[in-house]
């Protein structure tokens, strides 16, 4: 190990020192042995990634297929497992197979015919991640895992020691003694650093190469499973961005992009870094986006002083030892120094802002003094329907003397709605209430949070009913359906084709009112015709795609039913575009987004609830059962300004749907 990259590595080491220190002191129950295994335990699945990336950086390679991998490997196992019937065993072997023959790709191209590795691996990310998606047709997911798999990603042995823990410290043994300990790590460093010298001293460059490809491909198939049986669920976007975190994670701790220099222990504490600061934003109760920013700017300032160390090595003879000069040396410690402003300086200021009430990604940070803490989760913070109910959370914080950590994944996440609730356990708020993105993914979790004495309400979208104490439902997923069928009657007089957009082919609260929808057309329009049902994600841009793909397959549907909040003006700007004036848009969504093609026409109703009465049930609700204001068995409750809210069994019903038209529609603003 050179001298660089030990130094590398102590301030690597000193930066976590910071980020331990600072969240100790502004994370609930950050400094424990519970939320070291919990740390652990979030790092398992990066870990084997990125321990496999760093002999193939090493090499000066890079392997940009590995979370597309992951996502193959994933549905390879689900589908083999629950479509084609084989044992769980023979599909998890198959899997893995699967994953030494994605490795096998990239070795072939790369280290036998000599290609760009990252071409040759940015064209494997694609291709892999395609496959994947081409087997589940973009939506369809496999759950239902037997307990005794899921006990891989979710067990703990002994009550404390993560089960999938194991898996990761034989994978660190494995690489440290291959890397570090063998002839063939050797190899590595040498290729690295010149690998027409290497073949010079005859190193069988071809062969190692080849080697370092085939494990980076077994490591995510290995990696896939435990995300698997960790989330309940494989899906085709599994492993999503994991080869963006396992290459910050191997280059933030020494290793150099250009090769030939690095270690497993500086892997370790770069991935160490990462998850720490993760952990301890959700435990400070601090948006997760500021682990990006902080991360990307240690690695950008890490990757700048390699290049300004490398220049130097450069300018050296080669039996001179490096010296680093002052300005050099002054140069690096403020890279620490930056890092931990960056973290510091972000926490004060939206502590600072937060106590005050001005902005910030929590409501009232300040703890204590007889308040609770409830911790409400949207399926994606950026989705506009989200946004409009935050509003309503917010008031009803204030109104009910709360404290509201209000956060999630930027996008639907299932697996980062785990990781969010995760942390809100080790935080021990008094309530979670959380916008379902996936039931099956995760109903496990909330079962833990419940199990420690946590009150988890659902909404919007529900999980398994034995995961939460109450639903708190925007209307009846009959009403919804019903009325969304009786809205596409009107324009159809009830009979003709038509087609549905809607959000994830997994969403539980989706496909009810799908399934609703149906059973109306089928008992009182049976002339009606569904032609086509496609998700769009919650994304615009992919409805906009999807109807326009439906416009020209199905030239006979004649309304396009959105049930996303963006699906329905993608979907109206399609038709819209396509000149089409026989076809209506007809959907959920909210008001704001729809009004100009409910002006223009294109748009005939948007079927709706009032987003901020939601969100403020909602945190009435959490606040209500934390309190013990709210039993098991009640048949209503008082909703502050909503006033007697009914509840059927454990469902919290806000009230029937509300449609808007052109006639009403310019009297909402949200």
């Amino acid at each position: 190990m050179n001298r660089a990259t030990k130094r590398q590595e102590f301030i690597l080491a000193l930066l976590i020192a910071v980020e331990i220190a600072l969240f100790s002191t502004i994370g609930k129950n950050f400094f424990s042995a519970a939320n070291f295994f919990e740390c652990v335990r979030l790092a398992v699945e990066i870990g084997l990634i990125s321990l496999a990336m760093t002999p193939v950086i090493l090499t000066g390679g890079i392997d940009l297929s590995v979370g597309s991998m992951m996502g193959l490997a994933a549905v390879v196992f689900g589908g083999l497992w629950q479509v084609a019937g084989f044992p769980l065993a023979a599909a998890a072997v198959c899997a893995l197979i699967v994953g030494l023959l994605g490795g096998g790709i990239n070795a072939l191209l790369i280290a036998r015919l000599n290609v760009s590795p990252l071409i040759v691996t940015l064209g494997t990310y694609s291709l892999f991640r395609g496959i994947a998606e081409g087997i589940t047709g973009g939506a369809r997911s496999y759950s239902n895992l037997p307990a005794s798999f899921l006990y891989l990603g979710q067990g703990y042995i002994a009550g404390v020691v993560p089960t999938q823990m194991l898996v990761l410290a034989a994978a660190i043994v494995f690489y440290w003694l291959l890397v570090h300990r063998s002839v063939i790590g050797r190899a590595f460093y040498a290729i690295g650093l010149s690998p027409h010298g290497a073949r010079y001293a005859a190193i069988p460059v071809t062969r190692r190469l080849t080697l370092v490809y085939l494990l980076s491909g077994l490591a995510s198939s290995i990696a896939a499973l435990i995300y698997v049986a960790h989330i309940g669920q494989a899906k085709s976007d599994a492993g999503t961005g994991y080869e963006l975190i396992a290459i910050t994670a191997v280059v933030l701790g020494g290793t150099s992009i250009f090769g030939g220099s690095g270690t497993i222990r500086g892997t370790l504490l770069g991935l160490a870094a990462i998850v720490i600061l993760e952990d301890g934003l959700h435990l400070a109760a601090l948006p997760a986006e500021l682990a990006g920013i902080s991360t990307g700017v240690l690695l950008v300032l890490t990757i700048a002083l390699e290049r300004l160390a490398s220049r130097q090595r450069a300018a050296v003879a080669e039996n001179q030892e490096f010296e680093m000069k002052n300005s050099q040396l002054a140069i690096l410690c403020s890279t620490v120094i930056v890092g931990a402003l960056i973290v510091a300086g972000s926490n004060w200021y939206l502590v600072k802002n937060l106590r005050s009430g001005t902005s910030g990604d929590t409501t009232a940070a300040k703890e204590g003094q007889g308040r609770l803490t409830v911790a409400m989760m949207p399926k994606s913070k950026g989705d506009p329907y989200f946004i409009s109910c935050r509003a309503g959370a917010e008031e009803a914080a204030k109104e009910f003397n709360v404290n509201l950590i209000w956060d999630g994944p930027t996008q639907v996440d299932p697996a980062k709605q785990n990781e969010f609730v995760e942390g809100w356990i080790t935080r021990h708020v008094d309530a979670i209430a959380v916008s379902v993105g996936n039931a099956a993914s995760i109903s496990t979790v909330l079962r833990k949070a419940r199990s420690q004495g946590i009150k988890v309400v659902t909404w919007d979208a529900d999980a398994a009913p034995d995961a939460r104490d109450y639903f708190i439902n925007q209307a009846t997923p009959q009403g919804i359906g019903g009325t969304l069928a009786d809205e596409a009657a009107k324009i159809l007089h009830g009979k003709g084709e038509f087609a549905i957009i809607t959000g994830a082919l997994s969403a539980a609260n989706q496909n009810l009112w799908i399934q609703y929808i149906k059973e109306r057309v089928a008992s009182k329009y049976p002339e009606m015709k569904l032609a086509i049902l496609r998700p769009c994600d919650d994304d615009r841009d992919k409805a906009f795609s999807e109807t326009q793909t439906i416009l020209k397959v199905y030239p006979k549907v004649k309304v396009i039913i959105g049930i996303s909040a963006p699906g329905v003006p993608g979907a109206a700007e399609a038709v819209k575009q396509s000149g089409r004036q026989d076809v209506k848009v007809i959907g959920l969504s909210l008001p704001n987004l729809c009004k100009p093609y409910v002006h223009e026409g294109v748009i005939q109703a948007v079927v709706l609830w009032k987003t901020r009465d939601l969100a403020y049930l909602t945190v009435k609700a959490a606040a209500a059962l934390a309190r013990g204001e709210l039993h098991s068995g009640a048949t209503s409750f008082q909703a502050g300004r909503l006033g007697d809210v009914k509840i059927e069994g454990t469902d919290i019903i806000l009230g029937s749907p509300f449609v808007f038209t052109r006639e009403n529609i310019d009297q909402f603003n949200f």
